[in-house]
């Protein structure tokens, strides 16, 4: 079932006797901006998740959509387990998941973005095209998107906000939380998500299903039950959650 703005309601206190954390990254723990490579990192975030996987004895990690390369430069401090690449690569998890070979697709995401004007965002799995600058372009290239991986099959698409996506075909975020829910940090625990996109919107609905809760960061429509209105009220309940 979807719920709107009007119906979220305010997220229950995190519990960490009981809880298993999954955050997201962009627009859940920080502000999206202009370019992937413009976020501002609060300088303490990762101590501040190291602090709180501590006090979820070790239940806790960070799905991103970004690799896990950058991530990892983006929160150097923080030691807990991190999925990236919308589940394609974990750290701390072996995925089993088909090997797919980017290097073909990644040439002709550059190629189409330096003809279009386009940012595109390398990842080790795949890559992601930005339209921001550019909102009137997302037809053409939903239409690029689907003819590249008619010819390279092993992909698939993933829409992201004012981006596409190409990433190994079966990755996904719930899964790879599937797979966390099995290590025995987060078995037992019930899953608490927290996402902003699009991309967020099966892990959501995957931590309701396993008698958790997911939490949508910002507007929108969503398989969450809470809803929280963006980075800094985040960061103000895993605040409230440490103690």
């Amino acid at each position: 079932m979807q719920t709107s703005d009007a119906t979220r309601t305010a997220p229950p206190a995190l519990d960490c006797n009981r809880d298993a954390l999954f955050l997201d990254f962009d627009g859940t723990l920080v502000e999206i901006a202009p370019r992937p490579d413009a976020i501002l990192v609060p300088p303490d975030l990762g101590a501040r998740l190291n602090r709180l996987g501590a006090a979820c004895n070790g239940a806790l990690a960070v799905v991103s959509g970004r690799d896990l390369a950058t991530l990892a430069q983006f929160l150097p401090e923080f030691d807990g387990v991190m999925v990236g690449s919308h589940g394609a690569e974990a750290r701390g998890l072996t995925l089993d998941l088909p090997q797919a070979d980017p290097a073909a697709v990644q040439a002709a995401l550059g190629a189409f973005a330096a003809q279009q004007s386009l940012l595109f965002e390398e990842k080790s799995h795949g890559g992601a095209l930005h339209y921001r600058t550019r909102p009137e372009a997302a037809a053409e290239i939903a239409a690029f998107m689907a003819d590249l991986v008619a010819k390279h099959p092993a992909f698939e698409v993933q829409p992201a906000k004012m981006a596409f996506e190409l990433r190994p075909r079966g990755a996904s975020k719930d899964r790879a939380m599937a797979a966390l829910a099995r290590l025995p940090a987060f078995a037992g625990r019930r899953p608490v998500y927290l996402g902003d996109d699009t991309t967020d919107e099966p892990a959501l609905a995957w931590a309701g299903a396993q008698g958790g809760y997911g939490i949508k960061v910002g507007p929108g429509e969503s398989a969450a039950r809470h809803g929280l209105a963006g980075p800094a009220e985040v960061l103000q309940w895993l605040a409230e959650g440490e103690v």
